[in-house]
């Protein structure tokens, strides 16, 4: 059960200002007008809830020709990052929250996500690959740094040489430079730095919790400097707000040392689009009709095609300039020349003798 209401105000520090109903959920509280805040009393800042997730299990598997990665790690379900156009809001749903506030504060925890890991490694079943960190939402949120969850994975991964992509936006994962490099020794890790935007107040509307653009520029650098193959993702690229940015995000990536890139264009599945529709009526009125219609003629007229190969590029004349930018620009700077494909050679397990020491 939910509580809805779309009317709220933006809520400083969150990305969604409401819980949608949950479409698996058949009750909804709906607040009364008496019940709603006033100006003069108004509703206090949510905080944020953690939850420890009991699952005996860590690597989710997937058959999706489109990610890149069958298998892969979330340390965590639910983001405090509170990017509002987040694909994976919906996934919280499953758990009988809501995509929308309480997915960015209602996380769940995989407390024993490294002796997890550890166990399903050590199985004769287990046949090493590549494993992405994370699959769902970012293994770098904020939480991060106290529980050290996603660095305790990471050292498990790098002990067996299992080979790693991470994608996040958060410059947290420059803290773990050192396992980092242990794997890359064995060309075994790639990271990818997700960036819509370099514009901090836009990126403080859209993602209030993540690292600020340059941050995220700088884990690049970081990363780089360090002999970590380092890239980086224009991820989503919002039309007719973010999409022009799309050359200075990828020269800027270029210039600190990124050697790789992609993009992703905004999709809204299920309850993100009127999550992101409240989202740009609170700040951006003016650009809402345009966004929307932009988005439609993206995805032939609706907000989101599930479609494999489809639903992260869209279709038509939009989602062809998008991709031309973004070939022509890399192909200027000289990104996606070099291909890193991750090995599983030197994957090990290791024994007991060996652990002793």
């Amino acid at each position: 059960m939910t509580t809805s209401d779309p009317s709220r105000d933006a809520i400083k520090g969150r990305g969604a200002s409401w819980n949608p109903q949950n479409r698996f959920e058949k009750l909804e509280y709906v607040l009364d007008e008496d019940a709603s805040p006033s100006d003069d009393e108004p509703a206090p800042l949510p905080r944020t809830l953690f939850l420890r997730d009991p699952t005996r299990t860590i690597l989710a598997h997937n058959d999706s020709p489109d990610v890149g990665f069958d298998t892969s790690i979330n340390p965590y379900r639910g983001c405090e990052h509170g990017c509002i156009y987040c694909y994976a809001r919906p996934s919280h749903e499953f758990l009988g929250f809501s995509a929308g506030l309480e997915f960015e504060t209602k996380i769940l925890v995989k407390e024993d996500a490294p002796e997890l890991l550890r166990e399903e490694l050590m199985s004769r079943k287990y046949e090493p690959r590549l494993i992405a960190i994370s699959g769902v939402t970012d293994p770098y949120q904020p939480i991060e740094r106290k529980l050290e969850i996603t660095r305790r994975c990471l050292a498990v991964l790098a002990e067996f040489r299992n080979p790693v992509g991470i994608i996040t936006k958060n410059h947290l994962v420059t803290r773990d430079i050192d396992i980092l490099q242990e794997l890359a020794a064995h060309n075994a890790v790639s990271v990818h730095i997700s960036v819509t935007t370099l514009n901090p107040h836009l990126a403080n509307l859209m993602e209030p919790r993540a690292s600020r653009p340059e941050l995220r520029i700088a884990a690049i650098e970081a990363l780089a400097k360090a002999g970590i193959p380092a890239g980086v993702m224009v991820a989503p690229v919002v039309p007719a707000i973010t999409d022009h940015e799309m050359p200075a995000i990828l020269t800027a990536a270029a210039n600190a040392g990124g050697t790789s890139a992609g993009f992703v264009v905004l999709r809204l599945p299920w309850a993100v689009a009127p999550l992101f529709e409240k989202w740009l009526e609170e700040h951006y009125p003016d650009r809402k009709e345009k966004v929307m219609n932009r988005v439609r003629d993206l995805r032939e007229g609706k907000f989101y095609d599930p479609q494999w190969g489809v639903r992260q590029r869209g279709k038509g004349i939009f989602a062809d300039q998008i991709a031309s930018m973004f070939e022509v620009t890399c192909r200027r700077l000289h990104l996606n020349e070099k291909k890193y494909d991750l090995s599983t050679d030197a994957f090990r397990r290791p024994t007991t003798q060996g652990s002793l020491f």
